[in-house]
């Protein structure tokens, strides 16, 4: 499924379609969430949350040469991300960026199932409400026909012959 499209089920140009970007917990912060508070407000964030973890490790002492980190020391991993979730949801919501969570219970394989299934479903209507149709991807077609074309597959030479020049790398920007 995509909902990215050029053309509504009319015929129209709507250019439209979400972008779905994967951030994991404080890893991406520098990366994303700078953009995310103080760029473009056209993004919903969702947020996946355990209730349960399955297993868990306790935070150890702090290092010696960071003593500062001594207040984690015996807390469970777990609050520690759930906290650093809550965190990142805040500070988005301060600068009134649209959020929800999902809530798992435990991770196992029917929650990970409903998970998957909720976004084919929501895939589908947000397609709906688009008006177009989320089960074709037509600008996947012309990659796909010039990777034939430039691994000389019968009836695909003329399209390698556009190709091939844009192919050679310029030697001169490598030096």
């Amino acid at each position: 499924e995509s909902l990215g499209k050029r053309n509504d089920l009319k015929g129209n140009e709507v250019c439209i379609g979400p972008t779905p970007v994967k951030a994991l917990g404080t890893t991406d912060q520098h990366s994303q969430v700078q953009l995310y508070r103080e760029g473009p407000n056209d993004k919903l964030f969702t947020f996946l949350q355990v209730d349960r973890f399955n297993r868990d490790v306790i935070i150890g002492p702090a290092p010696k040469n960071a003593p500062e980190l001594s207040y984690l020391a015996g807390q469970p991993m777990s609050r520690l991300l759930n906290a650093e979730k809550v965190a990142t949801e805040y500070a988005l919501l301060h600068d009134k960026r649209p959020c929800l969570t999902v809530l798992f219970d435990a991770i196992d394989a029917g929650t990970v199932g409903q998970f998957i299934y909720l976004f084919e479903v929501t895939t589908s209507l947000a397609g709906l409400l688009f008006d177009i149709n989320a089960y074709d991807q037509p600008a996947v077609e012309l990659g796909k026909d010039a990777t034939f074309a430039l691994m000389d597959k019968p009836g695909s030479e003329a399209l390698a012959e556009k190709i091939r020049p844009l192919a050679i790398m310029d030697q001169s920007f490598m030096s």
